[in-house]
């Protein structure tokens, strides 16, 4: 069974984190991912430092975050955005699963999806 402090607890953290992070402050990941922290996306980095040297010159640092859902359950906290950088207008779907544990991130993987022109999705991206 799921605790629903923990839930709670890791679903602040991670929605404080994303805010911060939208802002501009990249140096906010170095109090919440652990150093041996472990990525599952391919050509993303693990380990803290390298995860964070990655992130601060990938176009997610300078992109317009748009939060649209969060789902938490115990130890996993799910993000659902759109990033919108400066050379593309339409924007890229992004779903990021974070695992966490005693307060830090230890895990990450992540779904990137571009979004198609509306015709071509009637109900919406979103």
């Amino acid at each position: 069974m799921t605790d629903p402090t923990e839930t709670e607890h890791n679903r602040k953290l991670v929605l404080e984190g994303f805010a911060e992070f939208a802002k501009g402050n990249v140096d906010i990941l170095r109090t919440l991912v652990r150093e041996d922290f472990v990525e599952h996306s391919p050509g993303n980095p693990s380990g803290r430092d390298a995860f964070i040297d990655f992130i601060a010159h990938s176009p997610v640092a300078g992109a317009r975050l748009e939060l649209k859902r969060v789902i938490a359950d115990g130890q996993y906290v799910v993000v659902h955005y759109l990033m919108i950088t400066s050379d593309d207008e339409r924007g890229t779907a992004v779903v990021d699963i974070w695992r966490l544990e005693d307060g830090l991130i230890v895990e990450h993987w992540d779904v990137v999806q571009p979004v198609p022109d509306p015709a071509e999705i009637p109900n919406g991206m979103f």
